[in-house]
């Protein structure tokens, strides 16, 4: 074999590496999966969006909740016998309203219980699947965000704070295109908190789950406000902080892309 063909495999296997690699972290997870199905006697469900790219108060994505997560989780929670709990593993900065909502809904009319798994954290949309939950199980530093509604697809806009806007004006001063923004804001609060309400009010009497869904979905916070286990927790939400090792090791599965160097490094820790 001359020099030149060496090259070429070189440059072939190179080439096919990523597939390689790829193949192997699916076929790890799947291991992984049914490690923790099989000890938890449990239907796992993983929604992970791992590129996310954050700005400083508000969450402009690269992945996010869509049409097609909540298309094969619907398809995976109807397949589910009604006896057979469900662990949902949660890791997410949100995404589309209705697509989450979908998702909530289904898993609340699940006849078994429902238990989402939140290692590090799951914002907006994520909140809102995890409402939906018997038991929201968090890392003890995992946060939850608020859900109030953002509108527009470029630059994202509190709905909340379009309100707050408007208000401080006079309406003869205020153009038809932002009267209509208002219009659409109160509606999708009032939307997103009604659904929050029925949530919550499965495991908490109806006038707590307004009140919390209230703070949740009416703005009080910026969008990516961080809910800690203890404050999810006065709130009345069923919160548990005893995260099972293997959903962490689960985690490491689900690597950054290869482009998107990480800035941490450290030494594993060294047994006695």
């Amino acid at each position: 074999m001359d020099f030149m063909s060496l090259i070429w495999i070189f440059i072939l296997l190179t080439a096919l590496q990523p597939m390689f690699q790829k193949k192997l972290q699916e076929a790890m997870r799947q291991r992984k999966i049914d490690e923790i199905q099989k000890k938890r006697g449990s239907r796992v469900i993983v929604l992970v969006h791992r590129q996310e790219t954050m700005s400083f108060l508000g969450f402009p994505l690269i992945r996010y909740i869509d049409v097609q997560d909540s298309e094969q989780v619907l398809r995976v929670i109807d397949s589910t016998d009604d006896d057979t709990p469900i662990d949902f593993v949660v890791h997410t900065p949100g995404g589309m309203v209705l697509a989450a909502v979908q998702i909530s809904r289904a898993l609340r009319k699940h006849k078994a219980d429902v238990r989402v798994l939140v290692p590090h954290y799951a914002m907006s949309g994520g909140t809102l699947i995890a409402l939906a939950a018997d038991e929201i199980v968090m890392n003890r530093h995992a946060v939850l965000g608020p859900v109030d509604p953002q509108l527009g697809m470029q630059a994202p806009q509190a709905a909340a704070s379009i309100l707050a806007a408007v208000a401080q004006k006079n309406v003869k001063d205020v153009d038809d295109a932002t009267l209509i923004n208002a219009d659409l804001a109160k509606k999708a609060i009032a939307q997103v908190k009604g659904d929050a309400t029925t949530l919550l009010a499965s495991h908490m009497d109806q006038a707590e789950a307004e009140k919390v869904a209230d703070k949740l979905a009416s703005g009080i916070w910026t969008h990516d406000y961080p809910i800690s286990a203890e404050e999810a927790k006065e709130m009345g939400l069923p919160i548990s902080t005893d995260m099972p090792t293997e959903v962490m090791d689960l985690m490491r599965l689900y690597p950054q892309p290869t482009n998107k160097q990480g800035g941490v490094e450290y030494l594993p820790r060294k047994h006695a």
